[in-house]
């Protein structure tokens, strides 16, 4: 079963009189995981798609999507898929078998996609203009960098998994934070970069635990509350980062005009609001 959510673009104008269930609506991402479906969000940030598959007991194939508004959906397209459930396997232009943390892209023109086995599949897709070769990377194959500190409670790994210095990709970029025990912040201090959106997703987080997403412009913040396996959508005018309750694992995506992880506006803690 094949479910699709469209999100329209909100100005930041507009995004500042929102209500807690208007921000919810447009901007949170839940209930994406069901077993025996693929459920999409198709936004109108950078074309990008955000959504899960659980196969459960039977396979699951995801080939057209009405609003992509080709006959596959990789035809013009390519895809980013995490596993972060159990050992699964996808099939499209080969077989690839997936572990938890493992990253598979695929590029335009592989062909429909299935999934199987006791995978929990993220999906992220993003409009393409060039054929790259599909590969599954491992999370020692991924570049990594270290970041924070104890003392400020952001103690972190970063793994870039699509990204320039591991791959090449149309648009898509692609990687993991990993927080380490006792450290709660992520990104922050913040950023933007009004060339690209973004969309997390976070898990490894204790059901009865929480993560206070920070959004908005860096003038006129606001929060989303979000628990295990939910995420986020960020327009390129707002800020993105959290706090947990506990540590916590997310996925980071953009999509947009170029695929230079560096290219962002800092934003320091004396301008937020």
């Amino acid at each position: 079963m094949l479910s699709v959510e469209i999100r329209h673009a909100i100005d930041p104008q507009t995004a500042r009189t929102f209500d807690t269930t208007e921000l919810r609506d447009n901007f949170h991402v839940s209930d994406i995981f069901r077993t025996g479906e693929i459920t999409l969000i198709y936004t109108h940030y950078d074309r990008m798609i955000v959504g899960g598959a659980v196969p459960g007991d039977a396979a699951l194939t995801l080939d057209e999507v009405k609003p992509c508004g080709t006959k596959s959906i990789l035809d013009r397209r390519e895809m980013v898929i995490v596993n972060i459930g159990g050992t699964g396997s996808v099939k499209a232009d080969a077989d690839y078998t997936m572990a938890k943390g493992d990253m598979l892209y695929l590029g335009m023109g592989a062909g429909p996609v299935t999934f199987s086995g006791e995978g929990r599949f993220y999906i992220l897709s993003a409009p393409a203009h060039h054929t790259y070769p599909s590969r599954l990377i491992k999370i020692d194959e991924a570049a990594n960098v270290s970041l924070g500190a104890a003392e400020t409670s952001n103690e972190r790994t970063i793994y870039q998994f699509v990204h320039p210095d591991v791959m090449k990709s149309c648009q898509l970029v692609v990687g993991m934070t990993k927080l380490k025990a006792g450290s709660v912040w992520n990104t922050m201090p913040a950023h933007v970069h009004d060339r690209r959106m973004e969309a997390y997703l976070y898990f490894d987080l204790p059901e009865n635990q929480r993560v206070l997403h920070l959004m908005g412009e860096p003038d006129e913040t606001r929060h989303l509350v979000i628990k295990n396996e939910e995420g986020a959508i960020s327009p390129p005018w707002s800020i993105h980062s959290g706090a947990g309750t506990s540590s916590y694992t997310f996925i980071w995506a953009m999509a947009g005009d170029n695929v230079d992880y560096k290219d962002v506006e800092m934003v320091s803690m004396e301008k937020l609001k």
